[in-house]
């Protein structure tokens, strides 16, 4: 399905710490309060069970922020590969967090660092999160999963990891802007892994003929958002070139096609693949042409916004906008963008336990903003 309405071109509006922006939206009249700035860009949120948020900075940084002040560095992240798109990337609590303190960290790793020779990979980290007052830790560190050939460009390395309810890892990779990649099965690069929780490989993965086992879909471009339906129904947007970015509904064992198709063009203007359309590859369930970047994806869940029950909610990185996708069942039957140029660029979208929606912006002053009814 082809985007219901225009991208809009805004110019930038920066509004400071405790300021609201305000946007009529189908659900009224909506107020977008930042909450912190001055983080590095930043690139993915976390809710703890007690209301604080982790937040990842792309340089490698893990950190608390606890109503709108944000903690110093956690100890003991990884050593990140931060150049071009890659560094410390997504975050995720493990299902039993309260107890065992586990999370889940994706990030750009290094070749030398992996034990290999050249070039850099997307990897996941396991580790147990120490928090003491305004101070924090990781301990028991353990890399349990890592890209299956490295390379030394610099871009598309995905990648966000999702909890299934099974307790299965869904861990995105992008193809590491080596667009072929994506259709050659035994690589890992342009797929949707799905591993155990410690990084093994679940029997009932699709593990087709030629198929690298960790392989649960193939044939996409560079998902930066991901997120679970409560039915465990994987969701997941990705950008494509000039045009084409999608929002799919990965399926085992299926290849959603690129760069054999595609909805978007070469930057140069060119044609890619064969067109829009090939049998036994999968259609998107959405896409955007022009391109808004779409990065982060949750449901709504609320109460705040009772009317958005179901929808979905995706940032714009390219589009400097938050997106709600209007879901009925499993099909998009529209589209709503909202604080177009008015936030920047929007890297992450999460809804709160409040009922809000929080996002993060991805600049050199990023900001956590906080998106909820006027006066709530």
């Amino acid at each position: 399905m082809q985007a219901l309405v225009p991208a809009l071109a805004i110019s930038l509006l920066i509004v400071p710490v405790g300021a609201a922006q305000e946007v009529q939206s189908s659900a009224g009249v909506l107020s977008a309060t930042v909450l912190s700035e001055g983080l590095d860009h930043p690139w993915a949120l976390a809710f703890l069970p007690d209301g604080r948020l982790l937040v990842t900075e792309r340089s490698g940084q893990l950190l608390v922020i606890d109503d709108g002040v944000i903690s110093g560095p956690i100890a003991g992240t990884p050593d990140v590969y931060n150049q071009g798109q890659g560094g410390l990337l997504d975050v995720a609590l493990a299902p039993d967090f309260a107890e065992s303190g586990k999370i889940y960290l994706t990030f750009a790793e290094k070749a030398g660092d992996a034990g290999l020779q050249r070039g850099q990979g997307t990897a996941v980290m396991v580790a147990r999160l120490v928090l003491e007052g305004d101070a924090g830790r990781l301990e028991d560190q353990q890399v349990i999963f890592r890209m299956n050939k490295f390379t030394t460009t610099n871009r598309h390395f995905g990648s966000r990891v999702v909890v299934g309810n099974d307790g299965n890892l869904f861990v995105t990779l992008g193809e590491r802007g080596e667009q072929d990649r994506a259709q050659d099965f035994g690589d890992l690069a342009g797929g949707v892994a799905r591993i155990g929780p410690d990084g093994s490989v679940p029997t009932d993965n699709p593990q087709l003929d030629g198929w690298a086992p960790e392989l649960w879909s193939k044939g996409h471009r560079n998902p930066q958002g991901a997120t679970l339906r409560a039915d465990g129904q994987l969701f997941t947007v990705e950008h494509g070139a000039r045009g084409g970015d999608e929002l799919n509904n990965p399926q085992p064992g299926a290849n959603y096609g690129w760069p054999v198709i595609t909805y978007g063009e070469d930057y140069s203007g060119l044609p890619i693949g064969v067109g829009t359309e090939k049998e036994g590859l999968e259609q998107p369930l959405f896409y955007w042409d022009p391109s808004i970047s779409p990065s982060g994806l949750d449901f709504y869940d609320g109460d705040l916004l009772a009317g958005w029950q179901g929808d979905l909610l995706t940032g714009g990185l390219s589009g400097q906008v938050l997106v709600r996708l209007d879901v009925e069942g499993d099909t998009i039957v529209g589209e709503e963008r909202l604080f177009a140029g008015q936030l920047g660029r929007v890297r992450d979208v999460k809804v709160g336990p409040d009922g809000a929606i929080y996002l993060i912006t991805d600049e050199d002053n990023g900001r956590l903003i906080r998106v909820a009814p006027s006066g709530q």
